[in-house]
């Protein structure tokens, strides 16, 4: 079922006394999710996600705006009424009943033309449960389950009414790290499988990125970017996005372009063809940096990429930590914004490395220049920007 949001607006009361104006939850958002898609609602705390999520199911009516699942407007329509499945952050399990129980409970609220025999409710929640594969834990109750099987009976129950869209409102924050990784896979599977759209909210970028086919990322209420994970980690529109995305964070310098080169410090690190002379800020991804020695770039193998001479900047270099395949290499700059800043290498790259100095030629592909003022992104001509 594909959702559609037209300047979609949410406005609340300001609690504070001294400030009149209300508090803008979302702000003018219009978005349109493809029939079938997992959409991954991404953004810091406070952004106005789970509020979006609360407008889509129809617990909070918006202040302006509209909201289509396909041709419908669904703005006025009670949450029952809907056909959507929600699966809150703290499951909302019934403690007293099972897992069965809990799993059929939303079909015995069912009225009318749309309430079923008790046979038919029994097998659906046995067909939900074992789709989440939980199907021999139905006569536990939430209290003698998991965390993860708790949150298969949430998803199970949401799922049992055949809803045409599925809302989850950050699933997976309370599990342990390794519980998460395993849920979000049977998430993505589930999804595959019954093909409903989703959408995931999450502040966690990583879990955004690893089952999306779309992230929508947010930012006070308002969209700044929807496009596939891969494309708005490589292409961010503006700075705010390029920071948010990204495990290490990506590395932010001052810059300044001059006659077409890109310098960091006093040292030029990049043509920049088609930018004009002024101070940048600039982006550099982790797996951006190419370590330069004193015999000269030690990559010939990162896809063919090969520095350009004299285009490089020296760092100081704090420590060298191995993480397996790759090496951080932790340096500090005067131009950097926070600290330190990271690159990874493969660890051939890093030996021999000690605390001192360490040379960075920038590969183009991972280095982005933003307006120092606006954040927006700045295009460089002809480049080899993804």
């Amino acid at each position: 079922m594909k959702i559609v949001l037209d300047h979609l607006t949410k406005r609340f009361p300001n609690r504070n006394r001294k400030i009149r104006e209300d508090v803008v939850a979302v702000d003018d958002f219009t978005v349109e999710i493809p029939d079938g898609c997992l959409i991954g609602l991404l953004g810091p705390s406070g952004c106005g996600k789970s509020t979006i999520l609360n407008l889509v199911s129809g617990l909070e009516e918006p202040t302006s705006g509209r909201i289509f699942f396909e041709d419908r407007d669904v703005t006025n329509l009670p949450p029952e009424k809907r056909g959507v499945g929600l699966v809150f952050q703290n499951y909302a399990l019934y403690p007293h009943l099972t897992a069965l129980e809990n799993i059929m409970f939303p079909l015995g609220n069912l009225r009318g033309d749309e309430r079923l025999p008790k046979d038919e409710m029994h097998a659906r929640a046995v067909e939900a449960a074992k789709l989440v594969q939980i199907d021999g834990l139905l006569d536990r109750r939430p209290s003698e389950m998991s965390g993860g099987q708790q949150q298969r009976v949430a998803i199970a129950r949401a799922l049992v009414k055949k809803p045409g869209v599925l809302l989850l409102d950050e699933p997976l924050s309370n599990l342990d790290a390794r519980l998460r990784l395993a849920t979000r896979e049977e998430i993505r599977r589930i999804q595959r499988e019954t093909k409903i759209t989703t959408v995931f909210v999450t502040h966690d970028q990583e879990e955004a990125m690893s089952i999306s086919d779309l992230i929508v990322v947010m930012k006070d209420g308002r969209l700044h970017q929807i496009a596939k994970p891969q494309a708005v980690y490589d292409d961010p529109v503006n700075l705010f996005v390029a920071k948010f995305l990204g495990t290490p964070p990506i590395n932010v310098f001052s810059g300044t372009v001059k006659a077409g080169k890109l310098l960091i410090g006093s040292e030029p690190v990049l043509d920049v063809p088609g930018v004009g002379d002024g101070e940048v800020t600039v982006g550099v991804r982790p797996e951006g940096f190419e370590p330069v020695t004193e015999g000269g770039p030690s990559s010939a193998k990162k896809g063919g990429w090969i520095p350009a001479e004299g285009l490089s900047f020296a760092c100081a270099l704090d420590r060298v930590e191995v993480m397996g395949r790759d090496t951080s290499i932790v340096f500090a700059h005067p131009t950097l914004d926070g600290a330190f800043g990271r690159a990874i290498v493969d660890a051939e790259e890093a030996a021999g490395l000690e605390p001192g100095t360490v040379r960075f030629a920038l590969r183009p592909s991972k280095t982005r220049l933003f307006d120092p003022k606006t954040g927006d992104r700045i295009h460089i001509a002809g480049s080899a920007e993804a």
